[in-house]
């Protein structure tokens, strides 16, 4: 008796990912909840398929606590499998589809995962990162934003059952939803464990702090398998019942009919791709009247591109989500009133985090000084998988280390100073890599810049600027030298500078310093 009126109340107090989505179906069943190419589902009708999802994944023996993996673009295939495995109860495992044979074999591996999904274009290296030890047993073909499914063990339409009643499995949002792997830049990834609560408090921190409300329309352009998109923009979207615009194609001749086909009022999208709209010529004839807000993160924005979205896009309020894998990620939030008074800030603490900025002892920094963010915040995760050094490491003190330099200023707002891996150390003092970006874009040729530093016998590291120009647009290398000059102390001002046509990225628009570190590591000259 006791037992069974314990499941009972279990089940009538779950909340978990998957039941958003379902008491979203209740309220606004007939409304579209996602259109992705010629794919259109109401709310009615993506619950009811996800509830046949879930039920095929029971049924091929995926119980509570199994991960599963997708390797995939953007898809609507994508969407409901998040809500499905979530219904299940089992663990989403989302990979960079970007990752090579090797690499993703490592994610199978360490997670170890049952069942993997692919897309259509991810077929072969599925198979080829399956065979490297891998626990996987069985394989699920999705298909695409306009590709059918590859052959797999079992197909996305056929996995779901005939059964679209309601999945009730008391489950309790401290179990794990996902676990979700770190780039690995200086290491190897560690995945980031996530429960359903975790995802959730972050949920309404983003819904609060972003302004976000059912009626936005909202694009997803930026890969899902990124927590940023799947998690601050396309989980909220379900939670409050918008229309979801849904693409794998994160490019401006993609992105700009979207917004304009579709009457998008709400985008998120990085630095770099806002800076490739601003330079498309599709936007001169593009009608973004309904386009109201806009979010960007990985990096905080150049003032310069700031001041430009404002006078080509005036009727979008931007805002700047800061954050990292482990806190689920959004922990500040700079609104769109503050863009330009406060300029390279990342904020205030978002709704449901504490945020400190602390030397080596964990004492606050004063004004002005640099130290390490750190985070406390029911959004963190529970720890990384498999892993209880890193963990401890991450938690020490009883607050989360986030890694990122910062300093607070006179008003309390945090800015990031840096990554750690970015600061330069050039004649043993300290450079911020990204100030010296933000002088160098005051150039009106500069179109984007990334700063890096590179090992040099004299100065430890020096400083060099790789800079994509303005289509048409030209520059000298000592133009450049002479403007930093003006502007920065000597030691800040690059010794080095190339010009490049494009800037290396990943699928979630960042810049890869790590690939500028290697490109130009051992070629070129130097002022020494």
């Amino acid at each position: 008796m006791t037992q069974t009126l314990g499941r009972q109340i279990g089940i009538a107090r779950q909340h978990t990912i998957g039941d958003l989505l379902r008491r979203s179906a209740r309220k606004v069943g007939d409304k579209t909840a996602i259109i992705c190419g010629e794919v259109s589902w109401t709310y009615a009708e993506l619950d009811a398929l996800c509830n046949r999802l879930a039920r095929g994944l029971m049924e091929r023996g995926i119980g509570i606590g199994d991960r599963v993996a997708i390797v995939s673009r953007n898809s609507h295939a994508f969407a409901a499998m998040r809500f499905a495995i979530a219904r299940a109860g089992a663990v989403l495992v989302p990979v960079n589809f970007m990752l090579n044979a090797d690499e993703i074999g490592f994610i199978l591996r360490s997670s170890g995962a049952r069942a993997v999904a692919f897309g259509p274009e991810f077929a072969a290296i599925a198979a080829e990162a399956m065979a490297k030890d891998t626990a996987v047993e069985w394989t699920l073909g999705l298909p695409g934003e306009a590709l059918p499914a590859a052959p797999a063990d079992v197909s996305f339409d056929a996995l779901g059952t005939e059964d679209d009643s309601a999945v009730l499995l008391g489950l309790e949002g401290e179990m794990l939803a996902q676990i979700v792997y770190t780039s690995g830049t200086e290491s190897a990834p560690k995945g980031a464990m996530l429960t359903h609560s975790s995802v959730m408090w972050q949920y309404v921190s983003c819904i609060v702090d972003g302004e976000m409300t059912s009626s936005d329309v909202m694009l997803h352009a930026l890969p899902m398998y990124h927590c940023a998109q799947l998690d601050v923009f396309v989980g909220p979207a379900i939670y409050l019942g918008m229309t979801s615009v849904i693409t794998g194609q994160p490019s401006p001749d993609v992105i700009l009919p979207l917004l304009e086909k579709h009457g998008i009022s709400s985008f998120f999208c990085p630095p770099s791709v806002w800076i490739s709209l601003l330079r498309s010529p599709l936007l001169e004839t593009t009608d973004l009247s309904k386009l109201a807000k806009g979010y960007y993160g990985a990096s905080i924005m150049p003032v310069e591109v700031l001041k430009e979205m404002q006078a080509r896009l005036p009727q979008v309020r931007l805002w700047n989500f800061y954050g990292q894998t482990e806190i689920a990620p959004v922990a500040t939030v700079l609104p769109p009133e503050e863009q330009l008074s406060k300029p390279g800030s990342a904020g205030f603490p978002a709704l449901n985090v504490e945020t400190r900025v602390v030397d080596d002892l964990m004492n606050d920094v004063a004004v002005g000084e640099v130290g390490e963010i750190v985070h406390r915040s029911p959004q963190l995760m529970t720890g990384y998988f498999n892993d209880p050094v890193k963990t401890a490491a991450a938690f020490e003190g009883g607050w989360f280390h986030s890694g990122d330099l910062g300093c607070v200023d006179k008003d309390g707002y945090i800015a990031v100073v840096d990554r750690k891996k970015d600061m330069i150390n050039t004649g043993g003092e300290n450079v911020s890599s990204r100030e010296v970006e933000e002088v160098i874009y005051l150039l009106p040729q500069v179109s984007e810049v990334a700063v890096i530093g590179l090992p040099h016998e004299r100065w430890i590291e020096q400083v060099t600027a790789v800079i994509v120009l303005k289509s048409g647009h030209s520059a000298e290398v000592e133009h450049v030298m002479a403007h930093c000059r003006e502007v920065l102390a000597h030691f800040k001002v690059p010794k080095r500078v190339e010009f490049i046509d494009t800037l290396p990225k990943n699928p979630s628009g960042k810049i890869l310093k790590r690939d500028l570190r290697i490109a130009f590591g051992s070629s070129g000259s130097a002022v020494s």
